[in-house]
């Protein structure tokens, strides 16, 4: 596994999107062997200013991939390049 995640999830407590999105992508980095974190979009007013009303947000490589659900074959596919 490499020492920076490939992968981030914005997330909130109480978002029940966001814990379903996290077991997703914790089991598909996990199968794949990339590194992946969580960041609560409420911990700063601007990634809660420019994500807020669509958590969960899916990152790859910093890059927004995805948001309110995690699409599995494409999430690999990105994984895979």
């Amino acid at each position: 596994m490499a020492d920076e995640p490939r992968v981030t999830v914005l997330t909130r407590a109480g978002c029940s999107a966001c814990v379903t999105a996290e077991q997703d992508v914790a089991r598909i980095c996990a199968e794949l062997g990339h590194g992946w974190n969580a960041v609560d979009v409420d911990s700063d007013p601007e990634l809660r200013a420019e994500y807020g009303d669509r958590v969960p947000v899916i990152m790859v490589d910093g890059r927004e991939h995805g948001f309110w659900k995690v699409e599995e074959k494409r999430l690999r596919t990105a994984l895979a390049g």
